[in-house]
């Protein structure tokens, strides 16, 4: 036993101290400021519960008595114990929890949907509160300035908790050349921006890629190097305990990276390990309440179910230039590898386990397109919901429980996402039929499609896996493949980008009209109109020359109409091939033609007034998934005229909590 561990038993025996435990808090960045007007579908922030979930694992399986510690030489964080059964059957669809006095690790998640005045309050009081020793923060590029915020706001409340950065805006901005120790930071990386003194040195660490297991190997240096007095991280000694886990237990799984932030600059731990299999992560929802409740999925009463979020596969096989999902951007996809089916089922009856009512796949193509697999998955799943209780096989049957388990599997209701291409394009059409037919016979109800666009001349343009060789026009193949779906009884989303090569006005509206009229001819139940903004990492930032230009971080940005009409969009980083007035007419005849099709039910407001769209894809899934499906994460925070949302290094906190 080492010195530090028999001293911190020695004071547990003593009662000289309480616990071994330390307090940690983890936050999704939101990407909106306001939710005036809005219709928003509360979800789940999936890139954060699963870039914890291998983490908190381990912690959990060795929380308990310090002599059986084995992970967690002595310090440990407060991650002790799953939600219970009953906690997850009442857990609300609100994103905030209470941390209490003895947290599940539910209740370590702070998840404020947006970022106002109203979140500011909470989050302060939440620091004054538990006063965390670490803060994890997941960020996608949107959502950057506000991390820096959040982050900000830790430095002035809690100025030795030590603050750890993740998400997709530092996957795609802070990227290491291969087998070289070298980085390449992009302009609006966390790193440059800091360096160069753009924003304030508010992070500690941060950590890209697969990082699963590195997350859980910098938090046992973080136990190792917190002070056992004090009970604070001990800065100068991360480093240190990081390299000498390394040294006594080689590169972590998967492929990711460790930036340690200091005074001198950045210390880097690159860690390439073997392969990732997906499959072998616990599941997301294994220390988390099931929270999103999507309209789309209701129960014959007309209430909404619970829906969780589901992913076979991290990355979209195609290689569009405008989205942030492709494969070819980072490292690459990765899918369940080991006994893929199998523990996809297993991961369907234990969320139904949990409370799940429906299910939506967050593969941005489902089982990335693979025919064998949809197939065997759907027949495979189908006998299980139609089995008796007593006949269900054991691997599945120990994670349905309780009573109600097998009624809520037999009663599911899910939805996924596939491409024009994969349903009419790559294959015949009786073998598309048979994939559909198991789909629905499955509990399939929902299928999300991406159309991008109508236009003959931007699809002409578009950087997209298409199967061009056919006498077929793109805008008669996207209604073939939606009025398939429809045939065999099921509902269609689907999701449209303006801003693509090759757009103008007469394009626009084009895409306009065509939408309307598979509307009209009740081929689509719901359409989302994007704009397109620019992820730092897709090539079509590069190729628009908006690589050097994107502001993620600046604690000001003006968020104005039209822009809040359209989530994540602000100028500066939306298409340039849009002008402002481009961008009102998209929104004005959208919700014109479509109505309430258009994934917004607020009725005409006025010119200029209406209700701003909720729009998802890969992404949004990953982080958030505020609805099912969609396409390219584009988009803006919907408001009011003018909303200048900005960085507050003090804020007056209200004796009484303001309502949400």
């Amino acid at each position: 036993m080492s010195t530090r561990r028999r001293r911190l038993a020695a004071d547990l025996a003593a009662g000289r101290t309480a616990t071994r435990y330390f307090p940690v808090l983890s936050v999704l960045a939101p990407v909106m400021t306001q939710a005036e007007g809005e219709i928003t579908y509360p979800g789940d922030p999936m890139c954060l519960y699963a870039a914890l979930s291998f983490a908190v694992h381990r912690a959990v399986a060795d929380a308990g008595q310090l002599r059986h510690a084995e992970h967690y030489n002595d310090l440990a964080p407060e991650w002790t114990r799953f939600p219970d059964h009953a906690y997850r059957m009442t857990a609300g669809h609100d994103g905030y929890r209470e941390y209490g006095t003895d947290p599940n690790t539910d209740q370590t998640v702070f998840d404020p949907r947006i970022w106002d005045e109203a979140a500011r309050v909470r989050w302060i009081r939440l620091l004054r509160r538990v006063r965390p020793r670490v803060v994890l923060i997941s960020a996608v590029s949107p959502a950057h300035r506000y991390a820096l915020e959040i982050a900000g706001l830790v430095r002035t409340e809690v100025p030795e908790a030590f603050v750890v950065l993740g998400g997709r805006h530092a996957d795609e901005t802070v990227i290491r050349v291969p087998h070289r120790e070298r980085l390449v930071l992009a302009p609006s990386s966390p790193l440059a921006v800091i360096a160069d003194g753009r924003a304030p040195r508010v992070f500690d660490a941060v950590i890209t890629g697969e990082a699963y297991h590195s997350l859980d190997l910098l938090m046992r240096a973080l136990a190792l190097a917190t002070d056992l007095d004090r009970r604070w991280v001990d800065r100068d000694r991360v480093l240190p305990c990081l390299q000498g886990l390394l040294d006594k237990e080689g590169p972590s799984v998967g492929s990711s990276m460790i930036v340690l932030l200091s005074s001198s600059g950045f210390d880097v731990l690159p860690q390439d390990g073997s392969s990732l299999d997906l499959g072998s992560l616990p599941s997301p929802y294994e220390a988390f309440a099931i929270r999103s409740r999507f309209p789309i999925f209701t129960h014959a009463d007309g209430g909404i179910r619970r829906t969780a979020h589901v992913m076979v596969s991290n990355a979209c096989p195609y290689h569009c230039n405008f989205c942030s999902e492709s494969s070819a951007l980072g490292i690459g996809l990765k899918r369940f590898r080991e006994d893929p089916i199998g523990r996809a089922l297993e991961r369907v009856c234990e969320y139904v386990g949990y409370g799940a009512e429906a299910l939506f796949f967050d593969d941005s193509v489902f089982w990335s397109g693979r025919s064998r697999d949809i197939a065997e998955f759907c027949g495979q799943l189908r006998q299980l919901r139609r089995s008796e209780p007593t006949a269900l096989p054991g691997r599945f049957a120990r994670l349905l429980p309780e009573p109600d388990d097998p009624d809520r599997l037999r009663d599911l209701e899910w939805g996924a996402q596939l491409t024009v291409d994969t349903l009419i394009a790559l294959r015949e059409r009786h073998a598309a039929s048979e994939i559909l037919n198991r789909m629905r016979e499955a509990g399939c109800s929902y299928v999300y499609v991406g159309i991008e666009s109508m236009s003959t001349q931007v699809m002409d343009h578009i950087h997209k896996n298409l199967r061009r060789g056919t006498d077929r026009p793109w805008a008669h193949r996207v209604r073939e493949a939606v009025s398939l779906v429809k045939r065999h009884g099921m509902r269609v989303g689907t999701s449209v980008l303006f801003g693509l090569d090759g757009e103008t006005r007469g394009s626009i509206d084009e895409t306009i009209e065509a939408v309307g009229g598979l509307i009209d001819a009740r081929l689509i139940d719901l359409a989302s109109p994007n704009i397109l903004t620019y992820h730092p990492a897709t090539p079509i930032t590069r190729i628009h020359g908006m690589q050097d230009r994107l502001d993620y971080h600046s604690p000001r940005v003006d968020n104005r109409r039209p822009y809040t009409y359209f989530e994540e969009a602000f100028p500066g980083v939306v298409s340039v091939v849009l002008a402002e007035d481009d961008i009102w007419h998209i929104h004005r005849e959208t919700e014109r033609r479509w109505g309430t099709v258009r994934n917004d039910s607020s009725p005409l407001l006025g010119e200029g007034d209406g209700v701003a769209p909720e729009e998802e894809d890969g992404e949004a899934a990953r982080e958030r998934d505020d609805g099912p499906g969609g396409a390219e994460r584009d988009g803006g925070m919907p408001g009011d005229a003018r909303v200048v949302a900005g960085f507050v290094p003090g804020v007056a906190v209200p004796a009484e909590e303001p309502g949400r």
